[in-house]
């Protein structure tokens, strides 16, 4: 028999992503269910100021909708030179929500005058795992790199084609989804969402 765990998102890549992480830790006997596969109910608008804040309150509002224990994640990118900004404004950052297109034409405009050295950047990503009348577990992975001149590449999502992890000639959106799964930001987060998991499935 498995265990139902919500997975507070719609995004196919994240579920995957995850089933991923379990299949390679060898954690058997949850069964992720996504946002799409549940009833709707209200979910709190992202006003944290942390990615941990937000992640907590996706968690937190899929368990008490659902009764079932639940994993959300919210995620972004730093940029040295715009001061840490988009952070928690990554996937409205362009003024339009999930506007991957508009949001990177925005980033690269603002970064158009400077140099290669001071292009650095994090991609970011807190995971809360919350259970119903038990732990709150908040995990926190960070992959660092720099933004490229002009994307490249057509796999990932978000600002994945402007990103090129470091020691890497290539971008994110260039990786093949195992690489992408052994270095990225939220497979750093959710590998540390194993155990709790593991004791979860029993």
């Amino acid at each position: 028999m498995s265990v139902r765990v919500l997975v507070a998102s719609r995004n196919a890549k994240k579920l995957k992503e995850l089933h991923r992480v379990l299949d390679a830790a060898g954690v058997n006997g949850i069964e992720l269910v996504g946002l799409d596969e549940v009833p709707p109910f209200p979910e709190a608008p992202e006003t944290g100021a942390t990615f941990e804040e937000n992640a907590l309150a996706k968690a937190r509002d899929g368990a008490a909708a659902t009764g079932m224990a639940c994993i959300a994640d919210d995620s972004g990118v730093e940029i040295d030179a715009l001061n840490g900004m988009p952070g928690v404004l990554s996937a409205r950052w362009s003024g339009t929500h999930g506007n991957d297109g508009a949001n990177t034409a925005l980033v690269l405009a603002q970064l158009g005058d400077v140099p290669d050295e001071r292009r650095g950047a994090a991609f970011v990503s807190a995971c809360a795992l919350v259970i119903p009348g038990g732990d709150e577990t908040v995990v926190r992975g960070e992959w660092r790199g720099v933004i490229g001149r002009e994307p490249a590449g057509d796999g990932g999502f978000g600002y994945d084609p402007i990103f090129r992890p470091d020691g890497d000639t290539r971008s994110a959106a260039e990786l093949t989804p195992a690489e992408k799964d052994a270095a990225s930001h939220r497979g750093r987060a959710l590998v540390q969402l194993v155990p709790a998991l593991a004791a979860l499935a029993g």
